[in-house]
């Protein structure tokens, strides 16, 4: 039979399982004492878009989503896979931000009237480092096909990379055609799939996103402004990502923007105009810094409690988790949050460090929002006949 206590202290089940020696067991733990109260959360803001999410960076956790599985022409959103191939690319060595690129006629400028360019000229060697802000503070279409052509030979060959990078990452709802985002009849994506690239683009190459708060650019004598108009905003710290238009797709805007340990990652597409895409994007960020918070209750390899060990050569062993927890919760309810555990069985030794003991469960107004493995955090031997024959006596008498 289970056993379940609500206990007041973070470290004090500590004896709690000396005189059980049951299959299973489980204690709650409160973080911190308190009377209960709920926070109350309003609903998400009306977005005028055909579609939005906004996710927790760290977590993962979605906080609000509309249509967030609907399949949309991304425009220049695509910019955000051919940016994080060149990161990756970088990242391996395979290209130099010093290597200069021959810009092909299919490259050129002239290319790509009417649409966001850089306004590189063929035959002219460009450096991998200009063309990379070309593409991510410019926008520019020409600097795309450069890249695409440098790093996969053509941009055909360079969309089948995206699209095995897009199904690596999970996006299962995205396909390709092209390295810049111009309209094409199967070019598309969904907000969860564009949010899941920008996780991956901030996680897995910090150094690319780091050009994504770069403001303007400047390129053959012709300065160009990131229109990502939240870079100006002064009341958050957006520090990315890309805008996106055509007259197909709308107007729409891939944001990411901190305060203090939260990170916010928000995704609008198919807005009516350049102004509303902002003020949208805005309105996102706003409610989830404003009703919920990122905290990390406990970090990996902090004692979460010290339980009872049989047959050992200590009585006591620590116990923890491998990995950091961070969760999402509405902000103020961080003294309602409870640690609960569960033991898969008796512990008895031996037992090697990092040994899978049971579950860890933060819990918050009496439900589940998390599981993590409970694991040893140190090594646990045979202990002495003596003490063992002790031990074998104590669990006759509590069975």
């Amino acid at each position: 039979m289970t056993k379940t206590t609500k206990l007041s202290g973070k470290y004090s089940a500590n004896n709690l399982f000396t005189f059980f020696s049951g299959a299973v067991f489980s204690a709650a733990v409160i973080l911190t004492p308190t009377a209960y109260a709920l926070t109350i959360i309003p609903d998400a803001p009306q977005i005028n878009a055909k579609g939005f999410i906004l996710i927790d960076y760290t977590t993962g956790k979605i906080i609000a989503e509309e249509n967030a599985d609907t399949l949309l022409a991304p425009a220049s959103l695509t910019k955000i896979m051919t940016s994080y191939i060149i990161g990756k690319e970088l990242q391996n060595g395979n290209i130099k931000n010093t290597d200069k690129v021959l810009i092909s006629e299919k490259a050129w400028a002239k290319k790509f009237p009417d649409s966001s360019k850089m306004f590189i000229e063929v035959g002219t060697e460009v450096t991998v480092s200009l063309l990379n802000q070309g593409i991510i503070v410019a926008s520019g279409n020409d600097a795309c096909v450069a890249m695409a052509e440098h790093i996969a030979g053509s941009e055909s060959a360079f969309t089948d990379l995206m699209n095995a990078h897009a199904q690596q990452l999970g996006m299962t709802n995205s396909f390709f055609e092209n390295s810049h985002g111009l309209d094409s009849d199967s070019h598309m994506t969904t907000p969860r799939d564009m949010a899941t690239l920008a996780i991956a683009l901030i996680r897995d190459v910090p150094e690319e996103y780091a050009i994504y708060k770069q403001k303007s650019f400047t390129y053959n004598n012709i300065k160009q402004y990131n229109r990502n108009g939240l870079l100006w905003d002064k009341s958050l710290n957006v520090d990315g990502m890309k805008t996106g238009h055509t007259s197909n797709a709308g107007y729409s805007l891939v944001t990411s923007a901190t305060k203090g340990d939260m990170r916010l990652v928000t995704v609008v597409m198919g807005t009516a105009s350049e102004r509303a895409r902002k003020v949208e994007s805005k309105k996102l960020l706003n409610y989830g810094f404003r009703f919920f918070e990122t905290i990390t209750p406990y970090k990996a390899g902090e004692i979460f409690i010290s339980n009872r060990v049989w047959m050992g050569d200590k009585e006591n062993v620590d116990l923890g988790i491998l990995y950091d927890t961070p969760i999402t919760i509405p902000r103020g309810q961080r003294k309602n949050l409870k640690a609960n555990f569960e033991l898969n069985q008796q512990l008895t030794a031996p037992l090697a460090k990092g040994t899978v003991v049971g579950t860890l469960f933060l819990q918050l107004n009496d439900k589940d929002i998390a599981q993590y493995p409970l694991v040893t955090l140190e090594e646990v031997n045979e202990g002495s006949l003596i003490s063992r024959l002790v031990d074998y006596v104590k669990l006759q008498f509590a069975n």
